[in-house]
């Protein structure tokens, strides 16, 4: 057991962090304040091969493993949680397509996500249908040799700026079993999108979209019809884990900034660092995060070496965002005024971390995961 990078992580770690603080840091507020990403940073992602993170060498991409790509993203969620979001589609939507599609379908779909000029989102969760996500409605209906997609989709991600999207929808009975996915050009007068308005992560675009008669050919499914729901969950497996590092990532940068204030703000006549009621809940924390993120990082690992990472990445995902929320609330109480007010360091933090406890399923939805595990599913709920 190796805690510590390899040289080539410890390389990309440096490279993104430093892309970071340059390109994504200083233009966060602006971003939040605007609801939207300043123009040119999408091209700027993409030329830092930030969008094929986990695209095959042979198409593009940089083919990191998946503990590389968690670390990546850390350095990202860490400058801006907000920007993660599209990167983390394109992770998530490269593995799908990569370990379903034929040749001829990885030749057409992979160097653009690769190269940034296709921005994905993934298109699973519907009104009645978030958790549930099984009993998704939207149809897909044959005609000729193709589909024609009805339906809406929301709260996606990356709405605002995606151009393709990786879309669930139901070709056959209920239950898992019935859907399907297609990967879709959704620059398409038969698809219209709408922006929603959010607590958090102003800037990532989620919103709605319908689809209204969208004629898509065969070549348009991803691996075989009625699969589609079994392989985005294989995928969760791998992106949950992820999105626990990323609000890993907003928890550890508001503890670092409180340690600072705590160490330079004085109170009756020294730091307030001194005080117990200050530091202690700061260490607990430190504590609490550390511990997550190890555990994400045990998932990535074994999904690395080809074991199953379901336990451990769904234990995170539950875990690693309630103790980052908590561990950014704990930063805006150590910061006083500053903290509460919106032009201090946490404030756009907290409200941009809350809504990881929702991403790629609720803590619910995981806990029922790993209880399945643990019990079987014959003594589980």
């Amino acid at each position: 057991m190796d805690f510590e990078y390899t040289a080539e992580q410890q390389a990309l770690a440096k490279r993104v962090g430093e892309f970071a603080a340059e390109h994504i840091a200083p233009y966060r507020k602006e971003n939040d304040a605007r609801g939207s990403y300043r123009p040119g940073l999408l091209p700027e992602l993409a030329a830092a091969g930030l969008f094929g993170l986990r695209v095959p060498a042979a198409y593009g991409g940089l083919e990191l493993d998946a503990a590389s790509a968690g670390i990546a993203l850390e350095e990202l969620a860490a400058a801006d949680l907000t920007v993660c979001f599209p990167v983390l589609n394109a992770a998530l939507v490269a593995g799908v397509l990569a370990g379903n599609g034929t040749p001829e379908q990885l030749s057409g779909w992979l160097p653009p996500i690769a190269s940034g000029t296709a921005i994905v989102a993934v298109c699973l969760t519907e009104a009645e249908h978030g958790t549930d996500a099984a009993g998704i409605q939207m149809r897909a209906t044959p005609e000729g040799d193709g589909w024609v997609l009805n339906g809406e989709k929301t709260s996606i991600m990356s709405t605002a700026y995606a151009t393709h999207a990786l879309v669930f929808a139901r070709t056959g009975g209920q239950g898992a079993h019935g859907i399907t996915a297609f990967y879709v050009d959704l620059d398409s007068p038969a698809v219209s999108r709408e922006r929603l308005s959010d607590l958090g992560c102003r800037a990532g675009g989620r919103g709605r979209l319908v689809f209204d008669g969208l004629r898509v050919g065969p070549e348009a499914v991803v691996g075989k019809p009625g699969a589609g729901f079994v392989e985005v969950m294989r995928g969760f497996a791998f992106s949950r884990a992820l999105i626990a590092l990323m609000a890993i990532a907003v928890g550890n940068a508001a503890i670092e900034e409180a340690i600072a204030h705590a160490g330079s703000r004085e109170a009756f006549g020294q730091p307030i660092g001194r005080y117990q009621s200050v530091s202690f809940p700061l260490v607990e924390y430190a504590t609490l995060l550390r511990g997550a993120r190890l555990l994400a990082y045990e998932a990535l690992c074994k999904a690395d070496n080809g074991l199953d990472p379901r336990i451990p990445s769904n234990m995170a995902k539950w875990w690693a965002p309630k103790v980052a929320m908590e561990a950014v609330h704990q930063a805006l109480l150590t910061l006083g005024h500053l903290g509460w007010s919106e032009d201090g360091p946490i404030a756009q933090r907290l409200r941009d971390v809350i809504g990881l406890q929702l991403a790629d399923g609720t803590a619910g939805a995981t806990k029922l995961v790993v209880a399945r595990h643990l019990l079987g599913k014959e003594n589980a709920p």
